[in-house]
């Protein structure tokens, strides 16, 4: 598709939907005032998105999770016991 000079519409519609946005924008797409826009709004590293992941912090909900899982199970086991105690 990069190499053609011409798309039909149901290519453009497709790729259009694919990428969330309309087919009037990939068809009225500037490369050089896209990336000059790029090169004018961007000063620094600053603006740039960070994530930062805990490991920690995922291990210790995991380990909650875990244990919860255990109650419920211990839980069920009981009540099952019972039942067949009680028949």
């Amino acid at each position: 598709m990069e190499q053609t000079k011409q798309m039909d519409d149901d290519k453009i519609n497709g790729v259009a939907s694919a990428l969330g946005v309309t087919a009037n924008t990939i068809r009225n797409f500037n490369e050089e005032a896209t990336f000059n826009i790029i090169a004018n709004t961007y000063r620094n590293h600053s603006s740039s998105v960070k994530y930062q992941l805990n490991p920690i912090e995922k291990i210790i909900a995991l380990y909650q999770e875990q244990i919860a899982l255990y109650k419920r199970m211990i839980k069920e086991k009981n009540e099952l016991i019972e039942k067949l105690i009680k028949e």
